[in-house]
């Protein structure tokens, strides 16, 4: 398998597709409610919500550097992790607004990953693009713990 096949295979399996390790991605945030999302192990310590938006924000860092995009443009206020849910926020129809701006954050990523890798500028990034896949996949797993500590 080519290089650039292989990136994008990895990109898909730690995001969407089947994968033989367990849940993925997106896998790790179906049927999780709001509530849930919401839901912190304690004080000062990262829910669900926050790992989603903050994966969100990593591929859009990644896919800004592959296309030379202007620094502070990502659609939130800030970097790297974001408070939520908002104070009085944490309703359904705003978590799903953020799990809406991580898929389209992914597609985004993924449509310039396919771009690049087929320049000569490809190899420059192939570190960073599998290093999305591992940093989806290891946030994939947070997100199932945090699951099964809420089953105590």
């Amino acid at each position: 398998m080519h290089s650039a096949q292989l990136v994008l295979a990895l990109l898909d399996e730690a995001y969407q597709k089947k994968t033989w390790h367990g849940p993925n991605l997106k896998q790790s945030l179906k049927g999780v409610p709001a509530r849930q999302a919401a839901w912190r192990p304690g004080p000062g310590r990262h829910n669900i919500w926050e790992l989603a938006l903050h994966t969100a924000y990593w591929k859009y860092a990644v896919r800004r550097r592959i296309e030379g995009g202007k620094r502070g443009s990502f659609v939130l206020k800030g970097s790297n992790f974001f408070a939520r849910p908002k104070k009085g926020k944490a309703t359904e129809a705003a978590w799903s607004a953020d799990k809406k701006l991580l898929e389209q954050e992914h597609r985004a990523l993924r449509a310039a990953i396919a771009k690049v890798l087929r320049t000569s500028r490809g190899a420059k990034f192939l570190r960073q693009l599998y290093g999305v896949a591992f940093h989806d996949i290891y946030h994939a797993g947070q997100m199932r713990l945090l699951r099964r500590l809420q089953e105590r």
